[in-house]
């Protein structure tokens, strides 16, 4: 049954241990449950293995783990975009398992499933196979992934309702979808709670993760920052051509 919370602090309550494994959903710094990270933070558990994409960037996301040496060991598809994990990656102070990114999702997809391991041609002839069972299967060799399984899933999802049903939006889709099957607690941030006697419950049709998956929601009015933002300076050109034209004379 989900339950929903009045915060991010209160929903992990007794969930958070040292050394434990949690799951994070996000891209970037798109899709991520800043608050739920920074409730993490602020418990002090130690020792902790991150399963996610990316470890977002110095001082956002779950770079604020980082920082406060709350990790030991991560398993994700991108290192960079963030000088401190890149820097203690590469001077051996943190361990760190580079999985390909379709990997990372299917073993984490495999995990929520019940799928112990799989097959599949990703990595074949490279460091990622190194140690890893290998088969021949159609003429083609094979590697065998584990799938994954986190203590925690930590999520975060554009609606839900009452009974813990999830929608994202656009892109922050992104890993969550997976993540939040993938350990048998997750808890999610959503940024609109549906009413049950207002709104209803979410259509079947627009459910993305049922509440089954969810046992705790909490909403959310992080900001939402721009990992990189590409701009241009104006200049008098483009003002000129931003502007509307006037009207000829005798115009339409």
């Amino acid at each position: 049954m989900t339950t929903l919370e009045r915060d991010a602090h209160q929903a992990l309550a007794g969930v958070l241990r040292d050394g434990m494994t949690i799951a994070v959903g996000g891209f970037g710094l798109c899709g991520v449950p800043y608050e739920l990270i920074d409730a993490v933070r602020a418990s002090g558990v130690r020792d902790l293995t991150i399963v996610s994409n990316n470890m977002g960037v110095d001082g956002l996301g779950l770079g604020v783990l980082l920082e406060n040496d709350q990790v030991s060991r991560v398993l994700a598809s991108y290192v960079g975009e963030n000088r401190l994990f890149a820097r203690r990656y590469l001077d051996g102070e943190l361990d760190v398992e580079l999985v390909p990114q379709g990997t990372l999702a299917e073993r984490l997809r495999a995990g929520g499933a019940g799928i112990p391991a799989f097959y599949t041609p990703t990595g074949v002839g490279t460091a990622v196979a190194d140690g890893k069972p290998t088969a021949e299967l159609d003429g083609r060799t094979y590697i065998l992934e584990r799938a994954i399984r986190a203590d925690l899933a930590l999520v975060h999802a554009h609606t839900a309702d009452a009974a813990g049903n999830l929608r994202y939006r656009l892109t922050a889709r992104n890993f969550n979808p997976v993540v939040a099957m993938a350990a048998p607690v997750t808890v999610a941030s959503v940024e609109h709670l549906l009413d049950p006697t207002v709104e209803g419950y979410l259509d079947p049709d627009d459910v993305v993760t049922p509440g089954v998956f969810v046992n705790a929601v909490v909403t959310t009015a992080h900001d939402k920052p721009i990992e990189k933002r590409t701009v241009r300076e104006r200049t008098p050109e483009a003002s000129d051509a931003a502007a509307p034209h006037a009207a000829a004379p005798g115009g339409a």
